[in-house]
């Protein structure tokens, strides 16, 4: 007795075709859901950010431009923060500790050199404010040629008040045991010159462009700008989106046509 051909059957392993082209569908709808599902999610994340922000630009703007408050004084150090304080127009009167000012590279419109940041004793009390008095060029980091920036007197300053930058930068580490300082760190900074550190305020001040005797340190240099790309980032994100949609229409249709 003849058996018949099964040359024409599909293998036991391999699903007919329309079976495939389904599940292919599926795929693609499942992965276009999570591109689409993911970029939106991105999108209203950096709308948020823009509000934030925006707010932010707004809050700093408003500090900068309003009459210096005093300084705070040390019953009011443990509540301060970025967010309720930092760039706020602030003065304070004292004197100057010129022999443990600390030198902190910087780099500026003026080229490379340093910030020069000297402790200030408080006629008020006895505690201690450290005050970015601006900039130098590296030829004149030793105070010894610029002494007449130096005042041994009583001086009122006035400038931003700024949250201390612990530890350095993203790129570099201060090294306080050999005097190298990449960032403004007021705690580190203090107790590199045996301040007692329960008298220092837990931030700094950036001092005004009020000119100084000898034209050194150079102040008003605190850059207030702040990056905001985040409409742009926004728009990116939901054009892909809507990228991903429209891929996933045309990969359905594509394959509805061909069954």
């Amino acid at each position: 007795m003849t058996q018949p051909s099964s040359s024409n059957a599909a293998p036991p392993s391999e699903k007919p075709a329309p079976q495939r082209a389904l599940a292919t569908r599926i795929i693609i709808g499942v992965i276009a859901l999570a591109l689409f599902c993911g970029f939106i999610a991105l999108g209203v994340w950096q709308v948020e950010r823009r509000a934030w922000k925006l707010a932010l630009i707004d809050r700093v703007t408003t500090r900068v431009a309003a009459p210096a408050a005093l300084a705070p004084g040390r019953a009011d150090w443990a509540g301060i923060n970025a967010k309720n304080d930092e760039y706020r127009h602030v003065t304070v009167t004292g004197h100057f500790l010129n022999d443990q000012e600390t030198a902190v590279y910087a780099a500026t419109d003026y080229g490379a050199g340093f910030w020069v940041m000297t402790p200030l004793k408080r006629d008020d009390s006895d505690t201690i404010v450290m005050v970015n008095r601006g900039f130098v060029p590296t030829d004149h980091k030793d105070a010894a040629t610029r002494r007449q920036g130096q005042p041994d007197g009583t001086v009122r300053v006035t400038g931003l008040l700024r949250m201390d930058e612990a530890g350095g930068t993203a790129l570099r580490d201060n090294v306080p045991q050999d005097n190298r300082w990449y960032s403004r760190d007021v705690k580190a900074m203090a107790q590199f010159h045996g301040l007692e550190p329960a008298n220092v305020a837990p931030y700094f001040i950036d001092a005004d462009n009020s000119k100084n005797p000898g034209g050194l340190p150079l102040g008003g240099l605190t850059r207030i700008t702040f990056h905001n790309s985040h409409l742009i980032y926004a728009i990116t994100w939901f054009a892909l989106a809507l990228m991903a949609a429209a891929g996933a229409v045309f990969a359905l249709r594509s394959g509805k046509k061909r069954d």
